[in-house]
């Protein structure tokens, strides 16, 4: 049967160091939500919480009707693919992945038939008899997800189960593992650091910081539109600039950024743009053109750096009020030192509270 796992209002502590501040955290049957961040940001910390390894300080935890928060870890019939595998050196391959099924007391001829079944969905069956020192990293995580799998766990967790592979395995082994979990339908959780990776395997992804959820929702939404400055700079938006409406004409705004250049802004094609704000852009969300009569109206820049991208000139822009990225046309190469304008493409930008 398929259930959500809930988190409500769960807050951790090692020692006297609080690591979870209120976390609350709805994955929906189904569903695989994955937890994003950088060391320390506690998504390592919610993983073990629901696993069982740490107990909240307060908060709950729910897996469907069942209420996990004080439950043994061994008592949660969770599914777990480790990082460094965690598999058995002295048992085979088959053994292997029917180690959860003897622990649940299945009889020898029942949990090799499903062992060997699961094999056959992870393309490991002529692998069955092998020693875990005879596969490549690759093979050692297939057993290691067919393992979690065999059990059919209400929930199934992943700890950055793929850090440990090369490039090329492990776009392809985050394929297999998406592969197979909408095959199965199994609620689940993935941690990781790698953004590419959470994007591409998940329904949502939580981004966090500091023990707390800065913006959960779907990768395309976080990708376009990041809820406030922390995760724009994660997802690429290294242009922050702050401004302030001066004047407001129609769906027209007028505002100017802390060093007083300004923009004219629509409303129809921004959104809504309150007082203050910041201009969050990616560097192909400021147009680099040459300062002169009859050019757009925006931000004046001086150029530094010129790099060549393939599709456009990037270029390192500094104004009084801080140093920006824009690009430009390859039809027009511009030089460094010469002046320019940067004009914000509205569908590359967004607009976002202002920073405290």
């Amino acid at each position: 049967m398929t259930v959500s796992l809930t988190l409500d209002s769960v807050t951790a502590h090692y020692g006297s160091t609080q690591v979870l501040k209120d976390l609350s955290l709805a994955v929906a049957a189904g569903e695989l939500v994955s937890l994003l961040g950088s060391s320390g940001c506690g998504k390592t910390t919610t993983l073990r919480l629901v696993a069982g390894f740490l107990e909240p300080t307060s908060g709950s935890i729910r897996l469907g009707e069942r209420d996990l928060t004080r439950l043994p870890a061994h008592q949660r019939n969770i599914g777990l693919v480790f990082q460094n595998y965690a598999l058995f050196p002295h048992l085979s391959v088959r053994d292997n992945v029917a180690f959860g099924l003897k622990q649940r007391g299945l009889g020898a001829a029942e949990r090799l038939k499903k062992a060997d079944a699961m094999l056959e969905r992870v393309g490991l069956a002529s692998f069955a008899e092998r020693m875990p020192a005879a596969l490549s990293g690759g093979q050692k995580q297939r057993v290691a997800l067919a393992r979690a799998l065999v059990i059919e766990p209400p929930l199934l967790m992943f700890d950055e189960p793929l850090s440990n592979l090369d490039a090329k395995l492990r776009v392809d082994m985050r394929v297999e593992i998406r592969r197979l979990q909408r095959a199965n339908g199994t609620t689940s959780l993935y941690v990781t650091h790698d953004q590419e990776e959470a994007f591409s395997i998940s329904d949502r992804v939580a981004i966090m910081n500091a023990g707390r959820i800065m913006q959960l929702d779907r990768p395309e939404v976080l990708y376009q539109r990041p809820a406030n400055s922390f995760v724009a700079r994660f997802v690429g938006f290294e242009n922050l600039i702050p401004m302030r409406v001066s004047a407001r004409d129609g769906g027209a705004v007028t505002a100017q950024t802390d060093a007083g250049a300004t923009l004219t802004l629509s409303q129809d094609a921004f959104g809504a743009i309150p007082d203050r704000f910041v201009l969050a852009a990616r560097p192909d969300g400021l147009a680099v053109t040459r300062a002169g009569e009859g050019r757009p109206a925006g931000i004046p820049v001086t150029l530094g750096i010129r790099t060549y991208l393939g599709r456009a000139y990037q270029y390192q822009c500094s104004t009084p009020g801080g140093d920006y990225l824009g690009n430009g046309p390859l039809t027009e190469p511009l030089e460094p030192g010469s002046s320019a304008i940067l004009s914000p493409v509205p569908e590359q930008c967004c607009i976002l509270p202002p920073e405290d």
